[in-house]
C-alpha cells in the first residue's frame, strides 16, 4: 500500500528536484500539488509544477492557491531562482493546465479523503493557513507535516534572522505552528556544508544521463551562482529535496527533538524568525505570558537539527537514473 501524499510547494529550482524525488517514488502515491506565492508567483509556480509532473511522466492534479501573502505583499526570491523560477532556460509550457478547484480546499478535500496523509510543505504557508482557518478539524487528519522553512540554530538566507519561506509569510507560518499539525521542521541549514552537491556530485548526476538528472542540474544553474554569491560555497544547496528525503524516509534524520515553536510577526528586524523553545523555558514565569498561545495550545514540533548527508544523496541519486 502507497503512503499518501499531498505537497504544496512555490515551484522553483529546488522544489522542482523535490517533487521528482516524490513522483518516482515507488513508495509513495502524490494525491495532489497545491501552489502558492513564493519563489514566483503562483501562476508560474503552476506552471513550473506541471511541467515537472509531466518530465515525471505523471498526471498527479495540480491546484492553483494564494497569490499572497495573508497580510503582506508577495516580495519573490527571483534573484535567486531566476525569473522563471527555473534558471530562465525558456522551458516549452506543460500541456495540462492546473484543476478548477482552489488550493484551500484541495487541501482540505485531500485531507478528509486520505486520512492519515503526509503532508510536505516546500514554500510559504499561506495555502495552509488559510485551510486551517476553514476547517481547523484537517490538522488532526495528518499524520506528518514536513515543512521546509526556518533557521532553527544559525542564520537565515534571507534576511540575518529568517529563511525564506517563512520570512514571506509570517503570519500564515504562526497560524500552522499553532494549529495542531504533526510538524517536523526541517530548516536551511540542513542543506549546507556537506549535504550541498559539490562538483564532483553534480558531475555524477549528470553522468546518468536521464531527463531528468540533466533538468535538475541545468535547472538550479542561477540557483547554485546565487548560492555563492550567498555563502561562499560552490556547488548546488537543495533544502527541497533534502525535506523530500526526510519525508520519504525519516530514519536519515540522525538528531532531532520536540520543542514549542513559534515565528515572529512584529519585528522587522527579526521577521519570519522561528523561534524554537530549545532550552524548553517557555513555562518560566519570565516567558509565559510571551509564550501564552502556544502553551495554550500545547502542540510541540519535532525539529530536525542533523541528518546522515550520504544517505540524503543516495536518495536523490535514486530518484535522478
Amino acid at each position: 500500500m502507497k503512503i499518501p501524499f499531498l505537497i504544496d510547494t512555490d515551484t522553483a529550482s529546488d522544489d522542482a528536484v523535490a517533487l521528482i524525488m516524490a513522483l518516482r517514488s515507488p513508495r509513495i502515491q502524490v494525491m495532489a500539488i497545491t501552489t502558492v506565492a513564493g519563489n514566483v508567483d503562483v501562476h508560474q509556480a503552476s506552471r513550473n509544477a506541471l511541467y515537472t509532473a509531466q518530465l515525471s511522466d505523471s498526471e498527479v492534479p495540480v491546484f492553483e492557491g494564494a497569490e499572497q501573502p495573508l497580510k503582506r505583499p508577495h516580495a519573490s526570491a527571483d534573484w535567486f531562482h531566476g525569473r522563471d523560477g527555473l534558471g530562465d532556460h525558456g522551458y516549452p509550457p506543460p500541456r495540462r493546465k492546473p484543476e478548477r478547484q482552489s488550493a484551500a480546499d484541495a487541501i482540505i478535500n485531500t485531507i478528509e479523503a486520505h486520512p492519515g496523509l503526509v503532508m510536505v510543505t516546500l514554500g510559504p504557508l499561506t495555502n495552509v493557513a488559510i485551510a486551517l482557518q476553514k476547517k481547523p478539524s484537517i490538522a488532526a487528519r495528518v499524520s506528518r507535516c514536513v515543512v521546509m522553512g526556518g533557521a532553527p540554530c544559525c542564520e537565515g538566507n534571507v534576511t540575518p534572522a529568517a529563511e525564506y519561506n517563512i520570512w514571506c509569510d509570517p503570519e500564515a507560518a504562526r497560524v500552522v505552528v499553532r494549529s495542531g499539525l504533526p510538524i517536523e521542521l526541517v530548516g536551511w541549514h540542513l542543506c549546507r556544508g556537506e549535504a550541498v552537491l559539490n562538483p564532483s556530485d553534480i558531475q555524477h548526476v549528470l553522468g546518468f544521463g536521464t531527463p531528468v538528472a540533466k533538468f535538475a542540474i541545468e535547472c538550479n544553474s542561477r540557483a547554485q551562482q546565487a548560492f555563492l554569491e550567498q555563502s561562499g560555497e560552490h556547488g548546488i544547496s537543495l533544502p527541497d529535496p533534502v525535506a523530500m528525503a526526510v519525508a520519504l524516509d525519516p530514519s536519515i534524520v540522525t538528531a532531532q527533538s520536540e520543542h514549542f515553536l513559534d515565528v515572529e510577526t512584529e519585528s522587522e528586524l527579526t521577521r519570519g524568525m522561528t523561534v524554537v523553545d530549545r532550552l524548553n523555558v517557555a513555562h518560566d514565569e519570565r516567558n509565559r505570558e510571551v509564550w501564552a498561545a502556544s502553551l495554550a495550545a500545547g502542540h510541540k514540533a519535532k525539529i530536525v537539527w542533523t541528518i546522515d548527508n550520504a544517505r540524503w544523496k543516495r536518495a536523490l541519486y535514486a530518484a535522478l537514473r
